[in-house]
């Protein structure tokens, strides 16, 4: 069962996804090698077992000959974006018909100003997709640029929590963003491995961790967010290839 995606490493108990996961928010955070992608497919093999598209954005800006083979399943459709009629044609075909999307996206086609949208944060909160997606956003490289060009995303992300049916999965490597109390509490589910960043997660246990371990935090599912207990464990993820 693709539910079942690791172990804990404090019990003999089994890691396994929980429907709640489809509508609450995960962040994975981790350096290099720390097995980010690999975690981000197994959620990903969970959402499409459910019924739910998934848009996966990559802003690497992954040629398709880059992208791991473990995404190159039956529900693989990559598509770059750019601001094309072209682009806008094929992209609206793949949503109509709720296909699963891997999208390479150029950071620099989010707008630097504030109080401008680019055609880039029209595109991926298009009513259409808040009511029927799940999003994957992954950032592998180039951070600090990433984040100067995108100015406005903890506000952004703030009001697509908001607008969103189903929730979403945010990989990348450490940053001081994430230690933004507001941001935190965005994400009911928190997946932290190597961490050797001064800036962030500067512990002795984050520094050590091999590939695929990760200190795993998720919020009890109460009513209200701002006060579920949270609860921690180490655990190891299954590493995934793809099935024949």
């Amino acid at each position: 069962m693709r539910d079942i995606i690791g172990k804990y490493l404090d019990s003999i108990d089994v890691l396994k996804l929980e429907n709640r996961m489809l509508y609450h928010n995960t962040l994975i955070l981790g350096e290099q090698g720390s097995g980010k992608t690999n975690l981000a497919c197994r959620i990903r093999n969970f959402v499409i077992d459910n019924n739910v598209p998934t848009l996966y954005l990559d802003f690497a800006n992954s040629r398709e000959d880059e992208i791991e083979l473990r995404y190159k399943d039956e529900h693989f459709n990559y598509i770059r974006f750019a601001e094309t009629p072209e682009f806008e044609a094929e992209f609206a075909e793949l949503v109509a018909q709720r296909k699963h999307i891997y999208m390479a996206v150029n950071p620099e086609y989010f707008c630097k100003k504030r109080d401008e949208r680019s055609k880039l944060s029209k595109t991926i909160s298009q009513q259409v997709l808040l009511d029927n997606y799940y999003y994957f956003f992954h950032d592998i490289e180039n951070l600090n640029g990433f984040y100067t060009k995108f100015e406005d995303f903890l506000l952004y992300m703030l009001s697509f929590v908001n607008l969103q049916k189903h929730g979403f999965t945010f990989l990348a490597q450490p940053h001081p963003t994430f230690e933004n109390p507001h941001l935190k509490l965005l994400f009911s589910f928190l997946y932290l491995g190597k961490c050797s960043n001064a800036n962030y997660y500067n512990t002795a246990i984050l520094k050590t961790l091999k590939k695929n371990k990760f200190y795993y935090q998720y919020r009890t599912a109460y009513p209200t967010l701002l006060f579920n207990e949270i609860k921690s464990s180490m655990v190891l993820i299954d590493e995934y290839t793809l099935e024949a």
